[in-house]
């Protein structure tokens, strides 16, 4: 103590080095993990399908030798769902990591700022007006404007540096909107075939998806991406609270808006050419943080390659539920997330860590 005021902690570099190094261990070691069983369970997506395929013709489709309709199967229908289906989980992933450690709130999610709902808004709009049917990508990029246009919201408001609360807030107000507005569409939809094909898409799905879809989507991916994790340091040192992270020379304003941003390019894309596929980003970083610690910067990468094996498997799993009409990988998603997502709100009620 000096003059009543509690002196600083002292600080042990070679300690903070130990735990760090130990940390950026176990991310490796899980990370290599989870990689492998992402590989594994994309090999297995290869063979699994409607119509039953060989290794020898896997790999000839592979390399475009071989029957030209296993050519077909394999690169043009498997090949980019399963691309699809990791790179949308590997973003949610990514981006549940992200927010959670932003808010500091283990219940935070991609949704909950309002750029999903404004995603599906635009590409029910897409389908309203029958611009679907006239231009094969006019639903993903409607999509992604309308996630563009939540996010310069959020990104005005967050450049003015309201708080946290506030930005969370107003994605919620967001998502309202948005999610009104898509029940009014689907309410006054011209004919019962538009509100059929809005229903489909909104359940969410990677089935009937190109390469195009990919190239579409993977810029948008990759930027956002990059920008969630190089803010690993900011959210370390929001750990210690807002004012120990402007006391370590972190930008609060900036930091907000890189989240944001970064959410909104590799979320955002995603909705835009599968629908909604919810909870990956909530589910995700909980089952990667008890092996790697608390440190937000730790769980990041982990996370997206979890979110990526997650989401590869519900696409095989609906696969080889034989329900007549294929299930939708929403609905998956949605039957595994939503008992998690009740068990975390009894856990954080009860006061345990999580």
């Amino acid at each position: 103590m000096r003059g009543g005021v509690p002196a600083a902690p002292v600080l042990r570099p070679a300690a903070v080095r130990r735990a760090g190094a130990a940390g950026s261990v176990g991310v490796v070691t899980l990370s290599l993990g989870l990689s492998v069983l992402l590989a594994a369970l994309c090999i297995a997506a290869l063979f699994i399908g409607y119509t039953p395929l060989d290794t020898g013709q896997v790999l000839g489709g592979l390399v475009g030798r071989g029957d030209p309709r296993v050519v077909v199967i394999v690169q043009e229908i498997r090949a980019p769902r399963i691309v699809l289906a990791a790179l949308i989980g590997a973003s949610s992933g990514l981006a549940g990591a992200a927010l959670q450690g932003l808010f500091r709130n283990p219940l935070a999610d991609p949704g909950i700022l309002g750029i999903s709902s404004s995603a599906a808004l635009g590409a029910v709009i897409a389908l309203y007006f029958g611009l679907s049917a006239a231009w094969a990508l006019a639903l993903p990029v409607a999509a992604m404007l309308g996630a563009g246009l939540a996010t310069l919201a959020l990104y005005l408001l967050a450049a003015r540096d309201a708080s946290t609360l506030t930005v969370v807030l107003a994605g919620v107000a967001i998502s309202s909107f948005a999610i009104a507005l898509t029940s009014l569409a689907m309410n006054l939809s011209p004919n019962p075939y538009a509100l059929a094909e809005m229903v489909d898409w909104l359940l969410g799905s990677v089935k009937d998806r190109s390469f195009a879809h990919v190239t579409l989507v993977l810029p948008f991916m990759i930027a956002g991406g990059a920008l969630l994790l190089t803010a690993g340091r900011g959210l370390d040192a929001l750990t210690l609270g807002e004012d120990g992270a402007r006391s370590l020379g972190i930008g609060l304003r900036r930091l907000r808006v890189q989240i944001i941003t970064g959410t909104a390019l590799a979320v955002g894309s995603g909705v835009a050419v599968s629908g909604g596929i919810g909870f990956v980003g909530l589910v995700c970083p909980h089952l990667v943080r008890p092996l790697v610690g608390h440190q937000p910067r730790h769980v990041l990468l982990p996370s997206a390659l979890a979110g990526a094996a997650l989401v590869v498997a519900a696409d095989v799993l609906v696969r080889l539920i034989a329900t007549g009409p294929e299930l939708m990988l929403g609905v998956v998603t949605a039957l595994v997330g939503t008992p998690f997502f009740f068990w975390l709100i009894m856990k954080t009620g009860r006061g345990a860590p999580v």
